[in-house]
């Protein structure tokens, strides 16, 4: 499927059918397409839950408005971000880059210095907004993957995070959960799946400067 063909295809689906699931093929592309998400500074301060335990899947549908999508899909997703970003993240961070690219210190040492810098003087409020906005081009790109994989999902800021992260063990991990999209295929019975597509014209949401 084209990439304006999926992303026309794709919509928030209210209802999944429980009984298909995603295979473990698809969602290695899904997790994978996360792991290659662009991140501001490439420190990616994101994790991804993945959960398809029937009991938890449950326990969520319950702290989450009992949207039908969270109950009958067949992964919830979560996209969670660092709740500690440290020098010590940092500087992992760049290790890493060592480790991969072989790079000097002398040449990462410029731009490692700045970002130490730039966020030691950053309070965790604002620390938080920066993650929570690479968290949303996560999402951004976990919809367009999945429906090029024609799998369906459903984007959703309604939900407790502070019952997901109990649920999920996520203060342990220094996690804070901020997104979910459940994942899997619409069913028929989902009276919004065939519903037009709207939008604004293009005419109204596009500004040329040539």
């Amino acid at each position: 499927m084209n990439t304006l063909k999926a992303l026309n295809w794709r919509y928030a689906v209210k209802k999944f059918q429980a009984d298909k699931i995603v295979s473990d093929e698809k969602l290695d592309i899904i997790t994978k397409a996360f792991n290659l998400t662009p991140t501001s500074y490439g420190l990616q301060p994101l994790r991804l839950a993945v959960v398809s335990d029937p009991d938890l899947k449950y326990r969520l549908y319950e702290k989450s408005m009992h949207q039908e999508q969270v109950r009958t899909a067949s992964h919830i997703l979560v996209i969670c971000i660092e709740d500690i970003v440290d020098s010590a993240f940092i500087e992992n961070n760049f290790e890493l880059q060592k480790e991969i690219r072989n790079t000097p210190d002398e040449v990462l040492a410029p731009f490692r210095n700045f970002l130490l810098e730039f966020f030691k003087e950053k309070d965790k409020s604002e620390k938080d907004k920066w993650a929570i906005n690479q968290a949303y081009l996560a999402l951004g790109n976990l919809l367009t993957v999945c429906a090029k994989e024609e799998i369906d999902a459903c984007p959703m800021e309604g939900f407790q995070p502070d019952a997901y992260g109990e649920i999920l063990k996520l203060k342990e991990k220094s996690l804070k959960p901020v997104l979910v999209l459940p994942i899997g295929y619409r069913d028929e019975e989902d009276q919004f799946a065939s519903f037009e597509k709207v939008r604004r014209p293009i005419e109204e949401t596009i500004i040329y400067y040539k």
